[in-house]
C-alpha cells in the first residue's frame, strides 16, 4: 500500500493549500484465477481483488474545473472544465477519469464545484491486472462519496464498464470492473457476468500462494485481437439460433447443448472459439467443487487446462506468456499456471508452495529470458478488498 502521507505532501505540492478537506480512497487490481474471455459471453468467471491498486488523493475546488495528475507520470497535470468532457486521445490514461465524470453527468449527477485528482497506481501499466478498471471505480466511488451520493458498487461496476465501453472504445465485460468494486479479502468471486449474481467464495491457499509473473510485454486492449473474438463469438451465437432461436450469448448453453449442436457452425475458426468459452465456463463450476474439496492439485490442473484451451482454441496466449507458463510448470511445487487477463501479453497465475517460491522466481525469470530475451517480474499476491475510502 503506499504512503498516504507522502502522497498527501505531493498532492498539495502539485495544486497547492486550501481549506477544503483531502480524502483519501483506494481500488485494488483483480487478478483473473480461472474463466478467460468468458465474461462477455454471459458465462462464469472466477477473479479476486488484489492488495495493490490505485490510490486516490481528492479535494473538492471552488470553480468548475477538473484537475488530473498522476505520480506515475510526473510533471504531466492538465486542469479542463468539469463539462463537457471529450474524449481526446493525447489525453492517454486521463481519459479513464474523464470518461467516468461524463458517464455520472449523462446519468443526471451534478457537480455543483470541480475537483483535483492524484492518482497513485502500483499496478503495472498494460499488465493486464486491471489497472483501467481500478482507476475508473476508485473515481466513481470517490466522486460518488464526495458527493454525498449512494456507492452501490455493483452500480459503479456497470457506469465504469459502460464508461470504458463508449468513452474510451474498449469493448471489455464487467468483470475487471466488478471484481475492483466488489473485491473481499480471503475471497474470490463467483460472478455470473449475464446477470452479475455473484458469491463470495473463501480463497484459503494453505501452504500455497498465488505468483502473478509479468511478461513485461505490453498488451493494448484496443489494438489487440479483443474486439475480433467478440465478433467470432457472436458469429457462433447467429449460427446456433437455427436450434436455439432465442440465444443471445454463448454462455446461456450447457456442455452438452453445445456438443450435440457444434455442427451448426461453419467457420472452423469461430467453433474452436465457442467451444473455449463453453467448456471454460465449465472449468469455471468444476472449480467450485474441487475447491469446496478443498483440492488444491485438481485446482492447478484446471488452471492448466484453461492455459491449454487460451491457446490452441482461443489463440490469446502468445509466446511470451506461452514460455512462462512452459517454465513455471516445470518447477516442482507449482500445482497450475495459466494466462490471466485478456492475453497477448500481461501476466500468467501460478499456485505455487511458498517453500518453492524463491526457486519459482529465479527459474522461471531464467527460462523466461533465455526464450523471449525479455525480463519478467514476480509479484506474490494477497487478496485484499474492493474498493474503500480509507480516510
Amino acid at each position: 500500500m503506499a504512503n498516504i502521507e507522502q502522497l498527501k505532501n505531493q498532492f498539495l505540492n502539485i495544486y497547492g493549500e486550501s481549506a477544503e478537506p483531502i480524502a483519501v480512497f483506494h481500488a485494488p487490481g483483480r487478478v483473473n484465477l480461472i474463466g478467460e474471455h468468458t465474461d462477455y459471453n454471459g458465462g462464469y468467471v472466477f477473479p479476486a481483488a488484489l492488495t495493490f491498486g490505485t490510490t486516490l488523493i481528492i479535494r473538492k475546488r471552488n470553480d468548475d474545473q477538473l484537475g488530473l495528475a498522476s505520480t506515475n507520470f510526473e510533471g504531466i497535470k492538465k486542469q479542463l472544465p468539469i463539462s463537457p468532457i471529450v474524449f481526446d486521445e493525447a489525453d492517454d490514461w486521463m481519459n479513464y477519469p474523464k470518461g467516468i465524470v461524463n458517464e455520472l453527468q449523462q446519468r443526471g449527477t451534478t457537480f455543483a464545484s470541480g475537483f483535483d485528482l492524484l492518482y497513485h497506481g502500483e499496478i503495472p501499466n498494460g499488465a493486464g491486472l486491471s489497472s483501467s478498471a481500478s482507476i475508473e471505480v476508485v473515481t466513481a466511488y470517490a466522486l460518488l462519496n464526495m458527493l454525498g451520493l449512494a456507492t452501490d458498487t455493483v452500480e459503479i461496476a456497470r457506469l465504469s464498464q459502460k464508461s470504458e465501453n463508449e468513452f474510451n472504445g474498449v469493448k471489455c465485460g464487467i468483470m475487471d470492473q466488478f471484481a475492483v468494486a466488489n473485491g473481499k479479502k480471503d475471497h474470490a468471486i463467483l460472478l455470473m457476468c449475464d446477470t452479475l449474481e455473484y458469491d463470495l467464495i473463501p480463497f484459503t491457499s494453505g501452504d500455497y500462494q498465488l505468483v502473478i509473473g509479468n511478461t513485461n510485454k505490453r498488451r493494448g486492449l484496443v489494438d489487440s485481437k479483443y474486439n475480433e473474438r467478440r465478433s467470432q463469438c457472436e458469429q457462433a451465437v447467429q449460427d446456433l439460433k437455427a436450434a436455439f432461436p432465442d440465444l443471445t450469448l454463448l454462455g446461456q448453453l450447457s456442455v452438452e447443448q453445445f456438443n450435440a449442436n457444434q455442427h451448426l457452425i461453419g467457420d472452423e475458426v469461430v467453433l474452436r472459439r465457442a467451444k473455449h468459452v463453453i467448456e471454460e465456463i465449465d472449468r469455471v463450476l468444476q472449480s467450485m467443487k474441487v475447491l469446496k474439496e478443498n483440492d488444491l492439485g485438481a485446482f492447478g490442473q484446471l488452471m492448466n487446462a484453461s492455459h491449454d484451451s487460451l491457446r490452441d482454441l482461443y489463440e490469446v496466449t502468445g509466446d511470451e506468456l506461452d514460455a512462462m507458463v512452459a517454465a513455471a510448470r516445470t518447477v516442482p511445487g507449482v500445482l497450475g499456471s495459466r494466462m490471466t487477463g485478456a492475453g497477448f501479453g500481461g501476466c500468467t497465475v501460478s499456485l505455487v508452495h511458498k517453500d518453492s517460491i524463491d526457486s519459482f522466481k529465479a527459474e522461471v525469470g531464467r527460462q523466461y529470458t533465455e526464450a523471449t530475451g525479455l525480463t519478467a517480474d514476480f509479484y506474490v499476491c494477497t487478496i485484499g478488498n474492493g474498493v474503500e475510502r480509507l480516510s
